[in-house]
């Protein structure tokens, strides 16, 4: 898609476009491209809500409709990293690459296609990736926090859009050190579930900060943070890591900014909201936090209309950080065990 050349800044403050209409036509307009319906096996999955949910820990759904948002995402993503699938010092070609939490697998398959000679590998707790892939791509089911079926060594291990899934990100930043290849690097891709704005336009009430609060209160019930982004480079740095590099980016939610990168990117995470709030809120909400389902179809409602509302700004930091195995590993890890 052409965007003029434009490029996000880094630190520069997202400029408002005042002319903006800001409505939910445009965004429908501007998201119409970018979904796509998926075909997945029902394997080990129940039904809540009329939603399909994979059984065990994970308390998100991973039906159609997630898939298609997850898409979303991994496309307003794109975007923001300039049109890169990886930031790291790192040519695939010939290499063997893992993706962690693949989804629904587009960042292997973009990967696989532009890199044929790569063999790349996502992993995921659900089989919702399609029918068809590139040859030089499989998927595997499992847990990562859990030992490994493949042990043969990467060259790259991609992580990206884990937030509120793992329990112990330490443990998981020293397994990554374990299963690169001496040299090897990874790259981890995650935004903090805290919201702000740089005009104050986003308030305490706001309903979005609001239901991420709630959120942030459920994960942290069953021993898991919905804020590990920032803290990701000291704990590779814990783990022996070398060359990290962290970047740090504005990630908007609406068609407010004045960027036009910047404006689809946010149309994209406007609809991410919209239609994602319900995977958010529900299992945690009513499992965790005991509110009832009625409590949370309000806030639900009262999130999508918030997300929509002209002259709010609001905001993400969305983290980027990369690293290196030493070529030679010195000192011993300690083992990695359950």
């Amino acid at each position: 898609m052409e965007l003029d050349g434009e490029r996000v800044s880094d630190r520069s403050r997202v400029e408002v476009d005042e002319s903006s209409a800001e409505n939910r036509a445009t965004l429908s307009e501007e998201l119409l491209d970018f979904t796509e319906s998926l075909h997945s096996s029902i394997v080990h999955y129940e039904w809540k809500n009329g939603r399909r949910y994979r059984e065990g820990n994970y308390k998100f759904p991973n039906d159609e409709r997630e898939q298609d948002r997850l898409n979303l995402v991994h496309y307003a993503i794109y975007y923001l990293c300039d049109e890169k699938l990886f930031m790291a010092p790192f040519n695939p070609d010939g290499k063997r690459i893992l993706d962690t939490g693949t989804g629904t697998g587009k960042w292997p398959i973009e990967m696989g296609d532009l890199y044929p000679s790569a063999e790349l590998t996502g992993v995921d707790l659900s089989p919702i990736q399609p029918r068809w892939a590139p040859p030089n791509v499989k998927f595997i089911v499992e847990d990562i926090e859990e030992d490994w079926i493949e042990t043969e060594q990467y060259d790259f291990i991609h992580c990206r859009y884990l937030m509120g899934s793992i329990k112990d990100w330490p443990r998981l930043v020293k397994k990554f050190y374990q299963h690169l290849k001496p040299g090897g690097w990874v790259e981890f891709k995650d935004s903090t579930s805290t919201i702000f704005s740089e005009d104050g336009s986003v308030t305490p009430d706001y309903k979005v900060g609001e239901m991420l609060r709630n959120l942030r209160l459920a994960s942290e019930r069953i021993g898991i943070t919905m804020d590990h982004a920032p803290s990701l480079k000291g704990w590779m740095e814990q783990a022996g890591f070398t060359n990290i590099e962290q970047r740090t980016m504005r990630l908007p939610i609406g068609t407010w900014p004045k960027n036009k990168r910047l404006k689809l990117i946010g149309a994209m995470m406007a609809s991410h909201y919209l239609e994602g709030v319900e995977a958010f809120t529900l299992i945690p909400f009513t499992e965790i936090l005991g509110w009832t389902t009625a409590e949370v179809d309000e806030l639900n409602a009262q999130v999508r209309a918030a997300v929509q509302t002209k002259g709010v700004h609001p905001l993400h930091i969305y983290y980027v950080v990369w690293g290196q195995k030493p070529e030679t590993c010195l000192r011993k890890q300690p083992a990695v065990t359950a």
